[in-house]
């Protein structure tokens, strides 16, 4: 059994009871936990919201109107390098885990049981990942197995909703449902990374006698079919019923509010679809603004309801997203504004800076410093340790090695976990997309430095992320001392976690790991 322990790349193993040490009132009573809801949008750009994340405001930032995103910032921090993995399924994985992908190895989109989604190759043989997602038991191949922290909250005392997208496993594995992760509520999650429609005039995905006409069909928000109530609506209306239920229980409650949106189809939600139109945006691009617009009044109800449930100064509110906005081929074909990173590089499926950095932000009344702002690097498998921290769960065991660091100190301003620490990426896969930094690389990032490797050429550039946060100036040349420290200490990593490589057909041989080219 393990607990995360350890800095940098040490794992240090314990055992232990799962278990929380409960706070007295000065009137002798039991201090109240915090609830905690982590907001988790899918596909969100970096530059995909009007509060800028970087030093100034950029014309996207101008273009779309977020402001239940600016009032959360006012309450809490913003993070300008908060980090995810490339790929929603890595990203969910690692997030219920505390798992690094190289280590889980669901390195690319999941969906039908024992069928890759990557595309071939004429020259290598990809590796055979973990196509089957995640799962809390064994007896599935191609299945990373692990403890959740969400069952770790249930046991000890919370009272836990699940919302909008899972994509933890396949269809038909155990790890598709999230009531098998610990969640006593699930609304509409399943196996599916995306969505057939937002309109409820094609009921999310079924047809008129109820069957489903795609695999991303919504399940369960079957009272809102044909009622011209838009999917990410639904969810938030759904999720609040669930809210007024976990007030009458007198215990703490974690909900996952995790939405489809602002994944394609690029449907218009017409509650804010001519505001756009009359700002002078094409339709598809204000469709896409009107997505996030519906995105965000959701964080606005939902913080809405704290308040007059009393429960917004007893509340963690998370926002985050799960990988950087659709900005790759073919996604900018027609020229539109579609999703957009910029300053960052690339997008979804790139482990340059847009694929992988997220706009994220974190309220704790009373605890974390209203309108701050935090410039140290986090990694999704950080949420893990992070959220049990903030529940008062002190000691636990799981199935699986924790890679994740709480970065509480960040919020308390007490520490810096991100210090000589290196994150890590492992994409030995070929996703659908093309464009700069997609497919067949890894990458690790350490203090300032960002080397990404691609397994096919041996190619290396190194990037001095805060000096060119474009990733438009390539130093490996300048630099080779960095490029071969940051070889070696990734090239360990890999080794370490069992991470994955693509094979060569022509000779059977694998691609040379970092440090050995």
């Amino acid at each position: 059994m393990y607990k995360n322990i350890f800095l940098s790349f040490v794992l240090v193993s314990i055992t232990g009871t799962s278990t929380y040490a409960q706070k007295k009132t000065p009137a002798g009573q039991p201090e109240k936990r915090p609830n905690i809801i982590l907001f988790m949008v899918d596909d969100m750009g970096w530059q995909d919201t009007s509060l800028p994340f970087w030093t100034r405001k950029t014309r996207y930032n101008e273009a779309y109107e977020t402001p239940n995103m600016e009032r959360l910032a006012r309450k809490g921090m913003m993070f300008t390098q908060a980090y995810a993995c490339n790929i929603s399924s890595a990203t969910r994985c690692s997030l219920i885990t505390g798992v690094n992908n190289a280590r889980h190895r669901v390195t690319n989109w999941t969906l039908e049981r024992d069928k890759t989604t990557d595309r071939t190759s004429s020259t290598l043989e990809l590796p055979d990942w973990n196509y089957n997602g995640v799962s809390q038991v064994e007896g599935i191949n191609n299945t990373f197995v692990g403890t959740s922290f969400v069952e770790l909250l249930r046991q000890n005392g919370y009272h836990t909703i699940h919302c909008g997208k899972a994509h933890f496993g396949a269809i038909d594995t155990p790890g598709e449902n999230p009531m098998h992760w610990g969640f006593e509520v699930n609304i509409a999650g399943h196996a599916a990374g995306g969505l057939a429609t937002y309109l409820s005039e094609r009921n999310y995905g079924h047809t008129r006698d109820g069957k489903p006409f795609s695999l991303m069909a919504i399940p369960g928000l079957e009272n809102y079919w044909g009622t011209g109530i838009f999917a990410t609506e639904a969810l938030t209306l759904e999720a609040i019923k669930a809210l007024d239920k976990a007030k009458k229980y007198n215990q703490p409650f974690y909900l996952y509010m995790s939405h489809y949106a602002i994944h394609i189809p690029v449907d218009k939600d017409d509650r804010f679809f001519g505001k756009y139109v009359r700002k002078g945006l094409t339709d598809k691009e204000a469709a896409y603004a009107s997505l996030i617009e519906g995105m965000d009044k959701s964080l606005g109800d939902l913080m809405d309801w704290l308040e007059q449930n009393g429960e917004a100064d007893n509340t963690v509110v998370i926002f985050m997203s799960d990988n950087g906005g659709l900005a790759s081929e073919p996604a900018w074909r027609d020229g539109e504004l579609h999703t957009q990173n910029f300053p960052l590089n690339s997008g979804k499926g790139s482990l340059y800076e847009g694929g992988i950095r997220e706009p994220m932000i974190i309220s704790w009344p009373g605890v974390v410093k209203q309108g701050s702002k935090c410039d140290k690097y986090l990694m999704i498998e950080d949420f893990y340790p992070t959220l049990l921290e903030i529940a008062e769960v002190k000691e636990y065991k799981t199935t699986q090695p924790l890679d994740g660091i709480s970065f509480v100190p960040l919020l308390t301003g007490t520490g810096d976990p991100s210090r000589n620490r290196a994150l890590v990426w492992n994409f030995p896969n070929i996703w659908g997309n093309d464009g700069p930094g997609i497919n067949l690389d890894c990458s690790i990032r350490k203090d300032d430095w960002k080397l990404v490797y691609y397994y096919e050429t041996g190619e290396k550039e190194l990037f001095n992320v805060p000096a060119d946060i474009g990733e438009k100036n390539d130093v490996a040349v300048q630099y080779p001392d960095i490029v071969k420290r940051l070889s070696k200490e990734l090239g360990a990593y890999l080794r370490s976690t069992d991470a994955q490589r693509p094979i060569f057909k022509n000779t059977g041989k694998p691609c040379p790991w970092p440090d050995e080219i």
